[in-house]
């Protein structure tokens, strides 16, 4: 009987101990998808970088560009970018490949030119490199 006992004892601490884990782990995934959002993509970013033309010129540049999801994995983006010789404004498709990466193309209409483009975003920070008949770029933008 003592046994008995003690054994629907033990169950009953076995199943709570689970039952605590199990919600534990929820919360924990919770707070790491949390977290994970905070980092996405979605939202205004600003910074600067530099623009390697085809003709082999170098310009230095600044951007502004905001990013939405239009989807599970795809975003759209609209950037301002201005160097010392133009100011111009691109958009772009991108699609997350990996939990920090994107690629895509985008389209410059003032110039009738196009790309790749390929983001990683590090927390707050992203590298953005693009690359197209034009020329290729590379920006380092922080999100605002």
């Amino acid at each position: 009987m003592i046994q008995s006992e003690l054994l629907r004892n033990t169950h009953r601490a076995s199943a709570i101990g689970v039952t605590l884990a199990a919600a534990l782990g929820m919360s924990l995934a919770a707070f790491t998808a949390a977290r994970a959002d905070a980092a996405t993509l979605v939202g205004t970013w600003s910074g600067n970088g530099s623009i390697n033309f085809s003709s082999g010129s170098k310009e230095s540049a600044r951007c502004r560009a905001h990013f939405a999801k239009t989807g599970a994995t795809s975003y759209i983006m609209s950037a301002s970018c201005a160097t010392a010789s133009a100011r111009v404004d691109q958009s772009a498709e991108l699609t997350r490949v990996g939990a920090n990466s994107y690629v895509g193309s985008f389209f410059n209409e003032q110039y009738n030119t196009g790309g790749q483009i390929r983001i990683t975003v590090n927390g707050r920070s992203q590298s953005v490199r693009l690359s197209g008949e034009a020329g290729t770029a590379f920006f380092n933008l922080s999100k605002r």
